[in-house]
């Protein structure tokens, strides 16, 4: 048998085979911290104590379904009554408990119908979702009624009451500014939580293009403003 020598390989081309096994270890690198950083911009976007969206990523969302898809784009924005009372008697870590649940139920909701749901701050909230419109009234309706669930808090039960308003962007022609639709949900909202309109009433265009006061909608704390009627 004859033995067969082996040729030791130019220095060139150890170097070029390092090489080469080092770029998929090195891409493989940089995807694990682009992945990374793009986990960590969307945690720093999301609300800490209800896992919800933040105004920014809801209203870009907002912004791309009013382009597309009107017709079905419905915009709702939840405030919860009684937050100051909990707090006040049971203290803030009650009014945690109750402001997550609130979030978590307003967000399987809103998920639930592909949409997406967002805490705009303290007790409020706002979901975009796509519902055919004969269906809007029963839909917020039946949100109200689950978000309002009795919340386990310790030796107490929280019962909570929400106010829903909703902004349909089909009812609103001549805008797709989502800032704009916001506001006519927030002034369906604050209409049905003080009483001057039931559950289930769609805002208008008088609602959408209500003046901000202080850059605040009218009654809100700040603007000792009185609602306009439409």
């Amino acid at each position: 048998m004859t033995s067969r020598t082996r040729l030791p390989l130019p220095a060139g081309a150890i170097s070029a085979a390092f090489a080469a096994a080092a770029v998929p270890l090195a891409l493989a690198a940089v995807l694990a911290d682009d992945v990374r950083v793009r986990r960590q911009l969307q945690a720093a976007r999301r609300d800490p104590l209800t896992g919800l969206a933040d105004r920014a990523v809801l209203t870009d969302r907002i912004t791309r379904l009013a382009a597309t898809q009107r017709k079905q784009l419905h915009v709702l924005v939840a405030d919860a009554d009684g937050l100051k009372t909990v707090n006040d008697t049971l203290g803030h870590a009650a009014g945690d408990i109750l402001i997550a649940a609130i979030g978590h139920r307003f967000g399987a909701w809103a998920q639930a119908r592909g949409g997406l749901a967002a805490r705009l701050g303290g007790d409020e909230f706002a979901a975009v979702v796509l519902l055919p419109p004969h269906t809007t009234v029963r839909e917020v309706t039946a949100l109200r009624d689950q978000l309002a669930r009795p919340v386990p808090c310790g030796p107490h039960t929280l019962r909570p009451a929400v106010s829903i308003g909703t902004a349909r962007a089909a009812d609103l022609p001549d805008t797709t500014d989502a800032g704009r639709i916001l506001r006519g949900a927030d002034m369906a909202m604050y209409r049905v939580k003080t009483g001057r309109e039931a559950c289930g009433y769609i805002a208008t265009r008088h609602d959408a293009y209500t003046p901000a006061v202080h850059g605040r909608r009218p009654g809100r704390p700040g603007t000792h403003a009185p609602l306009e009627t439409a």
